[in-house]
């Protein structure tokens, strides 16, 4: 039998082979960028790759999500390698789309590659005794939480349960058979010095989607017979700003949010005005106390004008834990590729400041989630550039796939290992609950 050594060697050799056709992968989805749960060609393609690997897969989960399977030889754990569908809306970047703004602006179009690079080499091993357990290859929809009140509607028609990609892949039971889980993001060397960043933590989150409901009359002639919503959220996203005295640093405490529609005509009064926003935050405490805040705020902004508003609070994510040992292990394999040196790890308290919905998977199951260091500019902003191909696809897929393979080998004495070390922080139902829990609506009608 091969050694790990030999097994990881002929992995990589693989994945070397097949580098032009993962970063054509990458580059094709770059030209074809779509929003969450709107992913149909670049699904397609995810599919027609999978088929041309051999590898079988279902597909509409979550509406556009895929799986697929690498079995070991013998029985034991299934580790997920996971990579994600979505798109941002980022009109200025050169590679949005320009019917619809919708761009590749955080670098998921690369994370579809490495995950498909991970299953070029480890389906080599498909059947043989030297892995014990499972590979899930999983294309996930929907990790940039935006178009809040188009999945809002998809969530009142019964087409959504949950709201992001990976919270309804747990809900409909996606991750059932899964034990373990890893994928790696993007990252600018604006935000990181190495080639590979490992650890730290993220925000928490909960998303809103709000509606200022006032009377619409002539904007010059009669303005007195109205009830103005726009000024109605101008005057309640004021107190919004005046609140952040009232925030803690070390809370990491994000309140933030864009208009979606101010009005329906200049010459009419503005009576139905959109606003999506969010509140993020270190742990579901401060978030719950901040998301008071900001609904004080918004009834405040209706009482004034004597206007209505709906607030809508949707369960949003929860913060990334990565999984000691796991990371660990990773470290190890990235370090062969691109030198110790090239390799930066941070405590479990740095907080990013963004959130992710693989903070929810590593709520109730051991994860890590770093990021390579391939683009040039600000993440979500129009200068975001892969420049890198080979750091942002070719070298994740190796160390991703070298990972799975020092998990599973050996009757998967590492995986059982990490199991048997690491305690969830909920279970599945208990995060099923918690999720439910956060999700509230309010008609506040300035009374």
């Amino acid at each position: 039998m091969a050694t790990i050594e030999e097994l990881k060697a002929q992995t990589q050799a693989l994945i070397e082979a097949r580098s032009a056709w993962l970063i054509d992968v990458a580059k094709t989805i770059l030209a074809h960028p779509e929003p969450g749960f709107q992913e149909v060609t670049t699904a397609r393609l995810v599919s027609e790759k999978l088929h041309e690997l051999g590898i079988a897969h279902d597909t509409g989960l979550a509406l556009t999500g895929i799986k697929g399977y690498i079995r070991g030889g013998t029985p034991g754990p299934t580790v997920a390698v996971l990579g994600e569908l979505d798109s941002l809306r980022v009109p200025g970047h050169p590679h949005a789309n320009p019917d619809t703004g919708a761009a590749h602006a955080c670098g998921h179009h690369c994370q579809v590659a490495m995950m498909l690079g991970a299953a070029v080499g480890l389906k080599a091993l498909e059947g043989q005794a030297a892995l014990a357990g499972n590979i899930a290859l999983m294309a996930v929809p929907a990790e940039e939480f935006i178009d809040v009140e188009y999945r809002w509607n998809l969530h009142q028609e019964g087409k959504l349960g949950l709201m992001a990609g990976k919270q309804e892949l747990i809900r409909l039971g996606a991750f059932d058979d899964v034990d373990l889980a890893m994928m790696v993001h993007t990252s600018s060397s604006s935000a990181e010095a190495a080639k590979f960043a490992l650890g730290g933590t993220s925000n928490g989150h909960v998303v809103k989607f709000v509606r200022f409901i006032g009377k619409s009359a002539h904007a010059g002639s009669s303005p007195h017979q109205g009830i103005n919503a726009l000024q109605a959220a101008m005057v309640a996203l004021n107190a919004l700003n005046t609140q952040r005295e009232t925030l803690r640093n070390e809370d990491t405490i994000r309140l933030h949010g864009i208009l979606t529609s101010g009005g329906a005509s200049v010459n009419a009064v503005p009576a139905d005005v959109r606003y999506e926003g969010r509140v993020r935050g270190r742990n579901a405490e401060v978030i719950a106390d901040a998301n008071m805040k900001m609904d004080r705020c918004l009834r405040a902004g209706a009482l004034a004008l004597g206007a209505k508003v709906n607030i809508v609070t949707i369960p949003g994510y929860l913060p990334m834990v990565n999984n000691q040992p796991m990371m660990e292990v990773f470290k190890r394999n990235a370090a062969q590729l691109v030198g110790e040196s090239n390799l930066e790890t941070h405590p479990p308290t740095r907080n990013r400041g963004g959130s992710t919905d693989m903070g929810d998977l590593s709520q109730i199951m051991p994860v890590i989630h770093p990021y390579t260091t391939a683009a040039t500019g600000t993440g979500h902003g129009a200068d975001y550039i892969i420049q890198d191909y080979v750091q942002a696809v070719v070298n994740p897929a190796k160390a991703m796939a070298m990972t799975v393979i020092d998990l599973l080998a050996g009757d998967a004495a590492k995986a059982r290992e990490v199991l048997a070390t690491s305690t969830p922080t909920m279970s599945k139902s208990q995060y099923l609950a918690l999720q439910d829990s956060r999700l509230t609506e309010e008609l506040y009608e300035g009374k």
